[in-house]
């Protein structure tokens, strides 16, 4: 089943699932979030618009999703937000564009987390911070039984396998600013990056 099948068929509970879940972890990391006024700002991965109550004022957002189903449920009167329908693997925009781009909860989701990080990291400007929230596991950690569901949920709905520090490695463009243990003994966790200048 591909993600685009898989998260139409889950946007009518995604919502029910993980709002309440994650209302206060994305209020935390979108407090980060300091751009002048009219500054654009990515929202790569935007989901339902779960994101969208806790995204301060001043900036203008571009949010993006894989799935019509998912962007359908987007609140639009909340903030300055155009909605694009897009892979966050393959991100329809020029290189350099964006003084901010918000990662929530789509890192460990896709298929190619290397490849999403790594189009982030290509349309922010030099200096943007990129705020990833997801679950990551530590460079070295064995975590055998995340590692053994990893084979059927990453077909469903996120990998368990994702090593953010291998990834930032790879990309080779952005740098930790800050890491902070966020949920499940850290398992999740908000993390600042920063593009290089």
């Amino acid at each position: 089943m591909s993600l685009r099948h898989t998260y139409t068929l889950r946007a009518p509970l995604y919502d029910v699932a993980l709002r309440q879940a994650s209302r206060r972890l994305r209020e935390q990391s979108l407090a980060q979030l300091a751009v002048p006024a009219g500054a654009p700002v990515l929202v790569t991965g935007i989901g339902t618009g779960l994101d969208v109550p806790h995204l301060p004022r001043e900036p203008w957002y571009v949010g993006l999703d894989l799935t019509h189903a998912m962007l359908s449920r987007v609140p639009r009167a909340d903030a300055d937000l155009a909605i694009v329908q897009g892979d966050a693997m393959r991100l329809p925009f020029r290189d350099a564009c964006f003084d901010a781009v918000v990662l929530h909860l789509i890192v460990a989701v896709v298929a190619d987390p290397r490849r999403c990080l790594a189009e982030a990291a290509r349309v922010a400007r030099p200096g943007a911070r990129l705020l990833v929230l997801d679950k990551f596991l530590r460079p070295g950690e064995r975590a055998p039984v995340r590692r053994a569901l990893n084979a059927l949920t990453r077909r469903l709905a996120t990998r368990l396998d994702v090593v953010l520090e291998t990834l930032v490695a790879e990309v080779g463009a952005l740098e930790v600013e800050s890491d902070t243990p966020a949920l499940a003994g850290g398992w999740f966790r908000s993390v600042v990056l920063r593009k290089r200048a």
